[in-house]
This record gives structure tokens, C-alpha cells and sequence, in this order.
């Protein structure tokens, strides 16, 4: 299935919206304002203004649909083509596998490992929905740009919850161990979910590639062709697709501690982490902290410390 995408102006967005038939009946995921079934390709609007055509023939049907709402799409077009290319990087013009983590620097929440495959087709897409600008994005454009990117691309979602974190540190293992295991074990996923050649798995670094592979459990798929690049999800769109769905689901995570504590939490490591744990102490004491923290973190000590001031 190929995919589609305009980003279209306010104006653009509105005379499209009234120019189509009407909405399906379903739930709208977040951030959409409109999704329907025209000539068996999904049609779908989001509050951002862009509008994503998915099937077979998903650039005749986007063309039909702006031509028909009065929209000069050939324009439209040239522009979003100059704009991928001069943001265009030596990843994206190839078939990759991107791998990347979120959660390793917080002491509330999981650790979430993300292994995403990206068609050198499918980067440009990804370019237009926003992907490269993850580091910029707040939770809530987060939660928005995963919803619309988990359904085009193969990929593989890794969760070590709190206290399997706490088992594998009992045993001697340092966070570089754990992500060299789930990156590893998510980027083998992926590669069973994909059938056509690829080029390149690029890993986020953060160990160098003897450390990476002395930790991996298991074989290292396609070696040959694995890279690992600091800063990677500014060198690679598939590594940015990663980034963003790790976080998502770290979010999503971390919004349920919040609802089952009913204590507003700060993500990270700071001060305010330490008293927000120290409350939770009071509240449901210090074995349901450790189930939703990561012990080895100074954040414990402290918040035991303000318990007893």
C-alpha cells in the first residue's frame, strides 16, 4: 500500500473538509478531524492540516480530491517536493531499519526500545508529516504524530517495566546491557515483519559497536550493514520514527503511574522528582515506589532522606 500526503494551508483544510463525503461513523483517533473510505483508499484529515491518502492509487485519488475542492495540487506538490529535498539526508535515500529508546533518564516509568523500518519511500512521507522534528515536540504532538506514523511503517515496541529494570540491575547488568539486548531483540522483530532489500539498520549510539555487540544477546542480524551514529534521528528518519514511538510510549506509561498514584510527577531525574517521591512514600510506601521507579537512581536516597527530615 502506498501512502499520500498533502500539507495544506487553513483555508486549504477547510474547502477540502467541505468538499468530502461524509465522515465514517468510527472513533477518530487523536489529532484526526476526519477519516473516510473513498474508492477503497482511507482518506484522512488531521487538525495539523494534513491530509494523508492510503491505497494503491493514493496519488490519482489525492489529486481527484484537491482538484475537486478548487486546489492547485500540481503547485502544491513542487513545493513539498523542493522542501523534502533540501531536508533530505544519506539515510533517507535508502531502505533502513532505525532503533532508538526513551525512559533510560527518567526514574519514574519504563524503559521503551523502538525499532522502526523505513522505505526510502516512505521517508518522504514521514518528512511531511513532521517526523524529523521529534526533539521539539511536546507530549501531546508526540501522542499525535505516533498516532499517525504506527500504522504505515513496521516496527517493534519493547517495554522493561520497572521491575524487571530492578531484577536485571540485581544481577550486575548496567542500562548499556539492557539497550543492547532490546535493541537487538526489537531490531531481529522487525526484520522478520519486512520482505523487500535492506540497505541499512542504524542504531541511535550510545555504546560504541564492540560494547554494543559484547551485550547483545543473541546474533547481531546483519552486521555488515548496521551503523551507529550519535544524534541519529537528525541523520535518519527511521531512527526519528523510532524516537517518537519509544516516547509515545513512555507517555502513555507514565499517564497511567499519574492516574493510579493521583500524584502529578515530573519525568526526568531533578529535585522535584525527589519530593514528588517522597509523597508517594507517605502514600503507598516505599515498595510501590520501587514498582514504578528505577531503584539505582539517586532519586531514591533523596526522597528517603526528605521522609526523615
Amino acid at each position: 500500500m502506498s501512502n499520500k500526503v498533502y500539507i495544506l494551508t487553513e483555508k486549504e483544510a477547510k474547502l477540502i473538509a467541505q468538499s468530502l463525503p461524509p465522515a465514517d461513523n468510527t472513533p477518530l483517533p487523536q489529532g484526526t478531524k476526519y477519516r473516510t473510505k473513498i474508492s477503497g483508499h482511507t482518506v484522512t484529515l488531521y487538525h495539523s492540516n494534513k491530509l494523508m491518502i492510503q491505497g494503491a492509487n493514493s496519488e490519482a485519488i489525492g489529486a481527484s480530491i484537491l482538484t475537486k475542492a478548487g486546489i492547485n495540487h500540481a503547485q502544491s506538490s513542487q513545493n513539498k517536493s523542493a522542501a523534502i529535498k533540501t531536508h533530505s539526508i544519506q539515510y533517507d535515500k535508502f531502505n533502513c531499519i532505525g532503533s532508538d529508546e526513551a525512559g533510560s533518564g527518567d526514574y519514574f516509568g519504563p524503559m521503551t526500545v523502538v525499532a522502526s523500518y523505513v522505505s526510502k519511500k516512505n521517508a518522504e512521507i514521514l518528512k511531511v508529516l513532521g517526523v524529523m522534528d521529534s526533539k521539539n515536540l511536546k507530549d501531546n504532538q508526540i501522542i499525535e504524530l505516533a498516532e499517525q506514523i504506527i500504522p504505515i511503517i513496521p516496527h517493534s515496541l519493547l517495554v522493561l517495566d520497572n521491575p524487571k529494570y530492578n531484577e536485571r540491575k540485581q544481577l550486575g547488568w548496567s542500562q548499556v546491557k539492557m539497550k543492547a539486548v532490546l535493541h537487538n531483540e526489537a531490531i531481529k522483530n522487525v526484520l522478520k515483519k519486512i520482505n523487500e532489500p535492506l540497505d541499512y539498520i542504524v542504531i541511535d549510539q550510545f555504546a560504541v559497536q564492540g560494547v554494543y555487540e559484547n551485550y547483545a544477546i543473541g546474533t547481531i542480524p546483519e552486521r555488515n550493514k548496521t551503523k551507529f551514529e550519535t544524534k541519529g534521528e537528525s541523520k535518519s528518519i527511521a531512527i526519528a520514527a523510532s524516537s517518537i514511538i519509544a516516547r509515545y510510549a513512555f507517555v502513555k506509561y507514565f499517564e497511567q503511574i499519574i492516574k493510579k498514584t493521583d500524584i502529578s510527577i515530573t519525568k526526568g531525574a531533578g529535585a522535584k522528582v525527589d519530593v514528588e517521591a517522597a509523597k508517594i512514600i507517605k502514600l503507598k510506601g516505599i515498595d510501590y515506589l520501587d514498582s514504578i521507579t528505577k531503584k539505582d537512581f539517586k532519586n531514591r536516597e533523596k526522597a528517603i532522606k526528605l521522609i526523615k527530615k
